[in-house]
């Protein structure tokens, strides 16, 4: 049986009346508010003390289990000296400790600051030190990251062990101190409420990374009020209940997992289902498992899902709400007719944005819809990618896009002691705050958020992702920074020039990284050292999938490599004819283009367009 999404137009007043409701929603919590993170967790406690907070593997907590944890760690914080509004940071995967420090810490008044798990080097360095955090946490399983910053970042490091995870004496000595051994004979009552009885809902409470452009993570501002919305204006439009049960696979560290699934299931008093790391064959097991009801996707996982056999259990399952991004026009079809899901909730939005669209029509293709523009801050309006300018009109203010046409989505900034919408919180760098705000757009003084993205509507308002303006592209669910891989492979002896950019590969979502180099001319492209220096410097998700080896750059008059041309040859070698690799990541190298190469590579969909491979 098909699965039908909208093949009839809903109806703007249907579609306002629920974007009505989500606001009504978002403007519960207000920026005075004397209520923090930790008093919505314990409200709920009390409220559902018996039921199922967490599943991890085999391990079940109710509400009343994890608060217990919880204030164990809570209590021991106290005791190493930590005050309100101090930050710590973390770096965990997704486990139940994840949630016991970042808790504990919300109860004493705490900011936290979520660390990439993938850092490594300099930028996990200037991640601990753009926070302030006083301290870091750090799992077992990610001890390695640290092991050459232990004396570059000049705070405790302290160990939270993962029983999963085995570590050397040689890492458990570069961090002697054991918080999970400290808070294991610690108080299980709740530490008083005192010691934040003074934080307002608009104040810090956490500090999410986002990759940009400038080469290093920027550190975005999460307050009370913002993190108790996402769950609020979530609730609404899942209709989700105590019933529920959330999937969370996606990394903690980031928004979406941390703050709108977290937030929603706990707002809801449901359970969370917690995987470490997302799992193809355990995908649907675990959806039967634990009952899950909803989940949160990036395009790339529908795409992973679909590539498996069919099987008549298929459907076999409780899953019946996705909320996410990314997810193909085809894929769209493919996923909810094979797998029957009733609800698809395809957004666009960021982590630090005032605004974002949310599909509620189960519109396909489409990331939400806008019924009328008075009613919200958002607009659309003209972008010049040549120029990478906004075109204005003869009284100097932006133009807004019509019905089809391509633009930036910017959002008017909202600054008032009444109400938490609309308000851009920005980053810890003030710097980086002011490069997102558009001014005197259309009228003198007016403030506007810039998104550097790109979308476009129709002319019932639904709305269309496009692109990112400038270098930054999204690969594996992360946003890539050119400019960032650049300087760490510019590190890499021999090289004279080179360009980092994204490349688009059939059937995947996102692009893939692929770099131009031009070396010096005495040097000698080593295709297994480069893989090594790449690999010990960047993440796993921004590590070139193809390597160019240019005779000769084409260099703008202001000396800045053109990447236009490169990015119309692509990884295609009939327009070419410089050396091209192509990753291996088992052989831990580079290996030279081929039909082969691609296939290892779990690319053979490309060996036809480039009829010349052997």
């Amino acid at each position: 049986m098909t699965v039908n999404q909208v093949d009839f137009m809903v109806p703007k007043d249907q579609t306002q009346a629920k974007l009505d409701s989500r606001s009504a929603a978002a403007d519960r919590v207000k920026p005075l508010d004397l209520y923090t993170t930790a008093d919505r967790w314990e409200e709920q406690v009390k409220k559902h003390s018996a039921k199922v907070f967490l599943y991890y593997g085999d391990e079940v907590y109710t509400y009343q289990q994890a608060n217990e944890i919880i204030n164990q760690f809570a209590h021991t914080f106290l005791k190493l000296g930590l005050k309100a509004s101090q930050t710590i940071s973390i770096c965990l995967e997704n486990r139940p400790h994840f949630y016991w420090v970042w808790f504990a810490a919300m109860k004493l008044g705490l900011r936290v600051s979520f660390l990439n798990t993938n850092l490594k080097g300099l930028p996990l360095e200037h991640a601990v030190k753009e926070s302030e955090s006083l301290c870091v946490l750090v799992g077992d399983e990610c001890i390695t990251n640290f092991e050459k910053q232990f004396t570059h970042i000049e705070v405790p490091i302290w160990r939270v062990e993962d029983p999963e995870c085995s570590i050397t004496d040689s890492q458990i000595k570069l961090s002697d101190r054991n918080i999970t051994q400290l808070a294991h004979g610690a108080a299980i009552d709740n530490p008083d409420r005192a010691m934040r009885a003074h934080i307002t809902a608009e104040e810090v409470a956490l500090y999410i990374f986002t990759s940009g452009t400038t080469g290093l993570p920027k550190a975005a501002i999460t307050s009370h009020m913002r993190w108790m919305m996402a769950g609020a204006v979530m609730e609404v439009v899942l209709e989700s209940n105590d019933k529920d049960v959330f999937y969370c696979f996606l990394p903690l560290y980031h928004g979406a997992a941390a703050t709108s699934l977290t937030s929603t299931a706990l707002v809801s008093g449901a359970a969370i289902a917690l995987r470490r790391k997302f799992s193809l064959r355990q995908f649907w097991p675990d959806v039967r498992k634990y009952g899950v009801t909803s989940c949160q996707y990036v395009g790339e996982i529908c795409r992973y899902l679909l590539s498996q056999p069919e099987s008549p259990n298929d459907r076999g399952h409780t899953l019946v709400k996705m909320t996410g991004t990314g997810l193909t026009k085809d894929n769209w079809n493919q996923f909810i007719n094979r797998f029957g899901i009733k609800n698809v909730y395809e957004s666009w939005g960021s982590t630090e944005g005032n605004a974002n669209t949310l599909n509620f029509d189960n519109k396909v293709g489409s990331c939400g819809r806008v019924p009328y523009w008075e009613k919200t801050n958002l607009r659309i309006v003209k972008y010049d990618q040549d120029t990478n300018t906004h075109p204005k009109n003869a009284a100097g203010f932006y133009i807004p896009c019509q019905p089809g046409e391509v633009g930036e989505a910017i959002a008017y900034i909202v600054e008032s002691p009444m109400t938490g919408g609309g308000r851009f919180e920005g980053y810890t760098s003030k710097e980086a705050t002011e490069k997102k705000i558009l001014r005197n757009v259309f009228s003198e003084g007016d403030k506007w958020w810039s998104s550097g993205d790109l979308l476009k509507y129709d002319e019932d308002g639904y709305c269309y992702f496009v692109d990112r303006i400038g270098d930054t592209f999204r690969w594996k669910s992360e946003n890539v920074s050119t400019l960032e891989v650049q300087a760490v492979l510019e590190g890499f002896p021999g090289i004279l020039f080179s360009t980092v950019y994204g490349v688009e590969i059939p059937g995947y979502e996102g692009r893939a990284g692929m770099v131009a180099l031009m070396l010096n001319p005495d040097a000698s492209f080593d295709p297994v050292a480069f893989y090594e220096f790449a690999a010990n410097h960047l993440p796993r998700y921004a590590l070139p999938q193809f390597v160019r080896i240019n005779k000769q750059m084409d260099m703008t008059g202001t000396y800045k490599l053109r990447k236009v041309d490169l990015q119309k040859h692509s990884y295609n070698p009939n327009l070419f004819d410089d050396q091209l690799y192509v990753i291996d990541e088992k052989g831990r190298c580079y290996v030279p283009y081929s039909a082969a190469a691609l296939e290892k590579a779990g690319y053979k969909e490309l060996a036809p367009l480039n009829k010349q491979l052997a």
